[in-house]
């Protein structure tokens, strides 16, 4: 259901309770403020309870709202204007300057004690500076930037994870993560915007902000004191389109009276504050013909469903295509063919079907048939253990799950090899790969009799899978595909275990005891290394010479970066990827966002001009490369090699 959906419901309830009060229960969701507790988390009582906000699409309302404070309050006042954001509300307690609690909204009474993840969020301060209270209270969001969210999606799709429909449900699930180097590692922001009144004194809302951002705190800029709803109008209106070039997401403008002594007197409902009202913004949709549906084959053999679209612009982009997830999303929305659907972005970032438009389906016209063999083999398909999804039990014969595991294993996460899915299926075609190791086989006449391929594109070739032999442990371990280890997964087994023979000779409950590793995980492991393939594949990338151990990683180590935060930005005569692990080597931690914790900004040719704004605002130093290969006591490496390859791929 879209948030849409789901607030005209609200609304309608609403109205329903106020023509039949008699049927009106404390339960409600009107009178009440849903839950977020989750199981692993210490709940803690809230010092005042944390409601939620009353939301509207209409400015009608929004002009209901500040005539019904004006008959109210007595003399003058002016209305506090900010941006919505859409992520997760936070609510942070300091005591003598340091960040004493985190907790979640909950249930509004309580919430879950996430301190020890909020510690990992890089522009939340464990200590304040300046002239700040001995004691106080301030509540805010929780965000995952686009960037993040992309880098986070793009691992979830590789290991063919559903990825998270939006920003919003991504920074929710990663703050409530057991792991807190997990939540480190996933790119959270926080925005704060409201210290509650029992907590500090202050004449306006707005002179706490300034107040709180003077100690060090993340306030958003972005705020405006109007005086009248034209005023009001204008900033919603500017903000609707000018939100799009934000990095974060946001879904509407927070009106709130700006003076403490107003919103005393308008007080509370028993779900949210009378003195303000959240305008929200309504996803931008679209309304196009449904042409077919793909089934896909992913190199774990799951299968999922696309909508082709005839073409439609949204939010900035012409979008030809929208997954359907599973089949069980298929039947939900009751998609027939030939169907007129209503498309938007979740998060205004990825295109998803929302609804069907009635009225302009064809009558009689048949329901798509969810395959039951795979489109690729035609093995008969299963439901794996959760029943959410199909899948080819062929693993060793499916085509599409072959090739899929090439494509991972060269992808450049990976062991980047230049090698992209034209090459890949001719390699195929050709029948000299069928495993990631036959690409350590293949020779420069194989290569040179295939169409397209010249002297230059080979030697390419050849020269990265050369260097691919020197991609640290903890990529080896991600490239070979074991199910639902990703990235950041293989990174911490690689860290614990050190070496693939340790990793290979680990019990379940060794696994298990690894952080973040839970039993699931732990099975696939060991299922992937009981098999004779997955064992064989190791064995032959061992005597390729591939990196097997962690201590076998080359380069320099030391510690003259240790203690630092670092946020690389730009392109470098080596990967980035490759810069953020030379700073991991010498004892640095990085980061993807500017903040007052912020050591300095790594900037190779041209940097992000959002990070420079943000470190010139911050006062954070911006290192070129030159000075931070002199800081390592290291050289400049040599430009990369060439990479060009031929039109064909």
């Amino acid at each position: 259901m879209s948030d849409y959906d789901y607030d005209q419901y609200m609304h309608e309830l609403e109205s329903l309770e106020a023509d039949f009060p008699e049927f009106l229960t404390p339960d409600s969701p009107t009178q009440k403020v849903g839950s977020d507790l989750k199981s692993g988390f210490v709940q803690r009582a809230h010092k005042y309870p944390m409601l939620s906000l009353g939301n509207t699409y209409s400015i009608a309302e929004v002009e209901e709202f500040a005539a019904r404070a004006d008959k109210i309050l007595e003399s003058g006042f002016s209305y506090c204007c900010e941006l919505k954001f859409d992520g997760t509300a936070i609510c942070l307690t300091y005591e003598h300057g340091v960040l004493k609690t985190a907790l979640t909204r909950g249930d509004g009474q309580k919430g879950d004690d996430v301190t020890a993840n909020a510690l990992r969020i890089a522009n939340i301060p464990s200590r304040l500076h300046g002239d700040f209270p001995e004691e106080f209270e301030i509540r805010g969001e929780v965000l995952m930037p686009f960037a993040a969210f992309d880098a986070l999606n793009e691992e979830r799709s590789a290991q063919e994870e559903q990825p998270f429909a939006n920003p919003r449900n991504a920074a929710s699930g990663s703050l409530k993560l057991l792991n807190p180097e997990e939540v480190a590692h996933r790119g959270l922001w926080c925005t704060l915007y409201h210290i509650p009144s029992e907590s500090l004194q202050f004449a306006t809302h707005d002179d706490s902000l300034k107040a709180a951002a003077s100690w060090g705190l993340p306030i958003s800029e972005h705020r405006r004191i109007c005086h009248s709803i034209t005023e009001i109008e204008d900033f919603i209106n500017y903000w609707d389109t000018a939100r799009k070039s934000l990095p974060y997401p946001t879904d509407g403008i927070v009106i709130k009276i700006n003076e403490m002594a107003a919103q005393r007197t308008l007080g509370y409902t028993s779900k949210s504050p009378r003195w303000a009202v959240a305008y929200k913004f309504k996803a931008e949709q679209a309304l196009t013909p449904l042409l077919s549906i793909d089934y896909q084959v992913g190199r774990t053999g799951a299968v999922t469903p696309v909508a082709n679209l005839d073409p439609v612009f949204i939010s900035g982009t012409m979008v030809r295509r929208a997954t359907l997830n599973n089949e069980a999303q298929m039947r939900i929305l009751d998609l027939h063919e030939g169907d007129w659907v209503y498309v938007e972005k979740g998060g205004e970032i990825i295109p998803k079907i929302t609804g069907i438009e009635l009225s302009k389906r064809t009558p009689g016209a048949p329901e798509p048939r969810f395959p039951s063999v795979c489109p690729d083999c035609g093995t008969p398909l299963v439901k794996d253990d959760d029943g959410a999804r199909w899948l080819c039990p062929n693993s060793a014969g499916c085509p599409m799950q072959i090739k899929g595991r090439i494509l991972h294993f060269v992808s450049r996460k990976a062991m980047d090899i230049l090698a992209g899915e034209m090459a890949v299926e001719q390699f195929y075609s050709a029948g000299l790969v069928r495993r990631p190791s036959d690409l350590y086989r293949l020779s420069r006449y194989q290569l040179l009799a295939l169409e397209g391929w010249q002297e230059k594109s080979v030697q390419n070739l050849l020269d990265s899978l050369e260097e691919s032999r020197k991609v640290p442990f903890s990529r080896v371990l991600y490239a070979i595909g074991i199910k639902l280890v990703g990235e950041t997964t293989a990174r911490t087994l690689a860290e614990h275990f050190g070496s693939m023979d340790a990793l290979i000779a680990a019990g379940k409950d060794e696994l298990c005891a690894v952080p973040d590793i839970g039993a699931t995980v732990a099975e696939s492991i060991l299922a992937f290394f009981a098999s004779e393939s997955g064992r064989q594949e190791v064995e032959d990338l061992r005597s390729f010479g591939l990196q097997m151990s962690a201590e076998a990683v080359s380069g320099p180590h030391s510690n003259v970066l240790e203690g630092k935060t670092i946020v690389v930005s730009g392109n470098f005569a080596i990967s980035r990827d490759d810069m953020k692990e030379l700073i991991t080597r010498h004892g640095g931690r990085n980061s993807s966002s500017v903040s007052a914790k912020t050591s300095f900004l790594l900037a190779g040719s041209k940097p992000g001009p959002e990070k420079l704004r943000k470190c010139s605002e911050l006062g954070v130093p911006v290192v070129s490369e030159d000075e931070f290969y002199e800081m390592i006591h290291q050289g400049r490496p040599a430009p990369a090699a060439d990479t060009e390859m031929p039109s064909l791929f």
